[in-house]
């Protein structure tokens, strides 16, 4: 199983996580955050992040599209992710020029595959995530029987609250028929030290169990 792990706000540990196997590492281009990448690293910084196998992932909240692609081209970004408000006709324009993560934050009485139609022809990928009262993240455990029973038919990001101790709740989710397309896990707060440090001890050991399912 693929492992996203967002949040990162230092080249070193981004390195570390290469060396795990980890594929993807999200940066959050987000005023608001608390892991506001730019609070902790400069564009060239970030532009100079190469791993063996590891992707960088911006995350946007609601930015212009031209704020968009400028930070792609300045930081060297694989893929962008949308967590924001981003209309299908805005994510389409990303689209052109880049690989698009659209993400959604679900409630429990939330008609799943009506609120991603309009998305199916043009995202590359969706992430699923806990509705919270802001954007981004929240930490919270999402309740991924809302998924159950459902044909997604895209590869997708699972997210919202995964923490150490999931480890059985992801393989009894891995046998679900929806997660035929389970692209990727994403974790973030649950495996820090304070925002943007992650635990690596953590980590690790979380990897190393997740890899083999």
């Amino acid at each position: 199983m693929r492992i996203k792990v967002c949040g990162m706000t230092s080249a070193e540990q981004v390195l570390q996580l290469d060396e795990m196997g980890v594929e993807f590492a999200g940066f959050i281009f987000y005023p608001k955050s608390p892991r506001y990448v730019y609070k902790f690293m400069p564009r060239p910084e970030i532009k100079k992040i190469k791993g063996k196998g590891i992707n960088k992932v911006g995350v946007f909240v609601n930015a212009t599209v031209e704020e968009v692609l400028e930070t792609v081209d300045d930081c060297g970004l694989y893929i962008v992710q949308l967590h924001g408000d981003e209309t299908p006709k805005y994510c389409e324009k990303i689209a052109n020029y880049v690989t698009v993560v659209k993400a959604f934050r679900l409630r429990e009485e939330d008609n799943i595959l009506w609120k991603i139609k309009d998305y199916n022809d043009i995202a590359d990928m969706y992430l699923f995530d806990t509705e919270g009262a802001g954007y981004g993240g929240t930490g919270r455990k999402f309740d991924w029987n809302v998924l159950k029973g459902l044909n997604i038919g895209k590869p997708f990001f699972l997210s919202g609250g995964i923490e150490p101790d999931d480890t059985d709740k992801l393989k009894d989710f891995a046998k679900e028929p929806v997660a035929k397309d389970l692209f990727s896990i994403d974790v973030n707060s649950k495996f820090e030290t304070s925002p943007g440090v992650k635990d690596m001890e953590k980590l690790q050991k979380f990897i190393e169990t997740v890899k083999q399912i």
